[in-house]
């Protein structure tokens, strides 16, 4: 009863977007935590990457927990995109165009973007795995080899066009997760007017902390500083 009363309100899709949102801020910080491991060698790097799949080891077996949080983000994913959906066609509906033109006037960067921004990071999402972890596309100079978690990011990020994409992708999740932080401050209940600055500031450095964290991993490939 009670998650069908969260899916039917506007109040209970906001709930569900802040916290489908806290969950996906949670992978991002911990993805762009090991990103930056690429600077300790390629050694350290693949053994990284392969203790992942022995998460909760010896509790969980092979794969089980990273498969059971894997699961966790793509409903959270799926459902945050579910509610922001929802959410905005319920607000086209109950207002007048010349009250949506002043809304829009009056919104900042982040907040027009925000819905422009989520699709762009949905897409860059599914290029990312194809890229990185089905191999679906080429990796020079010997394509991808499944293990070698370094090799396919070095070789990956040597195409300009990769690292563009990816920064553009970047910059998008950077302005989506300032905006969704702050709003979710306010949606959980912990923002008011004494406390709006400080949230607004503690939004704005969680995402270029994480933005910034995932930019200069492919910038320091394209760059010479990370090699194979």
């Amino acid at each position: 009863m009670a998650v069908m009363t969260l899916t039917r309100s506007t109040i209970g899709k906001k709930v569900i977007m802040a916290v489908t949102g806290l969950v996906w801020v949670g992978f991002l910080a911990f993805h762009m935590y090991g990103n930056l491991k690429v600077y300790q060698g390629a050694a350290y790097f693949n053994h990284y990457a392969e203790s992942l799949r022995e998460l909760g080891a010896p509790l969980f077996s092979h794969l089980h927990l990273l498969t059971v949080l894997r699961i966790v983000v793509a409903v959270s994913v799926l459902a945050h995109i579910w509610a922001a959906i929802s959410l905005t066609k319920a607000a086209r509906t109950a207002r007048p165009q010349s009250y949506e033109m002043k809304r829009v006037v009056q919104a900042n960067y982040a907040s027009i973007t925000m819905r422009y921004g989520g699709v762009a990071i949905g897409l860059f999402l599914l290029y990312h795995l194809a890229h990185f972890t089905w191999g679906l596309i080429p990796i020079p100079p010997s394509g991808f080899v499944p293990g070698d978690a370094y090799g396919n990011l070095v070789g990956g990020f040597q195409s300009v066009f990769n690292v563009i994409f990816y920064l553009v992708a970047v910059t998008a999740l950077g302005f989506h997760l300032y905006h969704g932080s702050w709003s979710m401050f306010q949606t959980l209940g912990f923002n008011n007017q004494k406390y709006d600055s400080s949230l607004r500031g503690f939004a704005l450095a969680l995402s270029l902390l994480i933005s910034v964290g995932f930019a200069i991993v492919p910038l320091s490939v394209l760059f010479g500083f990370v090699t194979l």
